[in-house]
């Protein structure tokens, strides 16, 4: 529970990583590679881990503390209440959500690259200014000023034809709501990672978003607004691989001049 339990602690603290780093005398990068439980931390850093989150030791690693956050929301939601409940917000209790950002010297928003390499480091660095710092950036001029815009390689053939590798460039979604039906957009959550799909908006109706594939193969599913981190409406995509030609619209074109030619023919006959 080490990794999860960090994550969750440094997140209630209101901690980068870098921060969180300083506090316990190590570095930036072992506190990433402790979230992602690419390593374990030493017993010392155990004990400085468990003093500054002011729990015990034996509960640090044996304790899911995500859960124990869940159990009280859900006795929250039992409580009787005093006034008429709201419906679920697609935003987190505060009302705000971070988004952390670059720009370049003439202060112009960069558009900062997650290739699928630093995707599993994302969902924890996200909102860390450093860690978003590090990634590749680049600007496309042509996207406009309007918005804030972030790249995302994607991977596997859901939407085809659009193919794994490509890299889209989607524009922050600032208010879910307004997500038109058959939207492509990047859905960045807690449960599914990065994925790239079309999304129907159901918020108003059950606080969920049912995630589409263009590929027929795979079925359509429903993502609760709670595990949504980042939605980026796709409006670019890179890509080295061109569109495979659809060979049975050239013959159903080739068919249909061939008719329209025949009835030419008749009518001058």
């Amino acid at each position: 529970m080490i990794n999860t339990n960090l994550k969750f602690w440094r997140r209630e603290l209101a901690l980068t990583q870098a921060q969180m780093a300083e506090k316990l005398g190590i570095k930036r990068s072992l506190v990433g590679a402790y979230e992602e439980g690419r390593a374990e931390p030493k017993l010392s850093t155990l004990v400085n881990m468990a003093r500054l989150f002011g729990i015990s030791l034996d509960s640090l690693v044996t304790t899911d503390f995500t859960k124990k956050s869940a159990q009280k929301a859900a006795l929250r939601q039992l409580e009787p209440a005093t006034t008429t409940p709201e419906p679920p917000s697609p935003r987190p209790a505060n009302g705000l959500r971070i988004l952390a950002l670059t720009v370049d010297k003439e202060q112009n928003e960069n558009i900062e690259l997650v290739p699928l390499k630093a995707a599993a480091g994302y969902l924890n660095g996200y909102a860390d200014p450093e860690f978003i710092e590090e990634l590749p950036k680049f600007r496309l001029p042509m996207l406009g000023s309007g918005g804030t815009y972030r790249a995302f390689e994607i991977a596997g053939d859901s939407m085809l034809p659009i193919a794994s590798g490509t890299v889209i460039v989607g524009r922050y979604v600032d208010d879910w709501m307004t997500i038109k039906d058959g939207t492509p957009c990047i859905v960045v959550s807690s449960k599914e990672g990065i994925v790239f799909k079309r999304i129907f908006n159901k918020l108003k109706d059950g606080a969920t978003l049912s995630l589409h594939s263009d590929n027929p193969v795979y079925s359509p599913y429903e993502i609760g607004v709670e595990d949504v981190v980042e939605i980026w409406e796709a409006k670019s995509y890179i890509s080295s691989t061109f569109p495979i030609a659809d060979l049975s619209l050239s013959r159903l074109a080739s068919i249909v001049l061939d008719l329209q030619q025949q009835m030419s023919t008749l009518k001058k006959a």
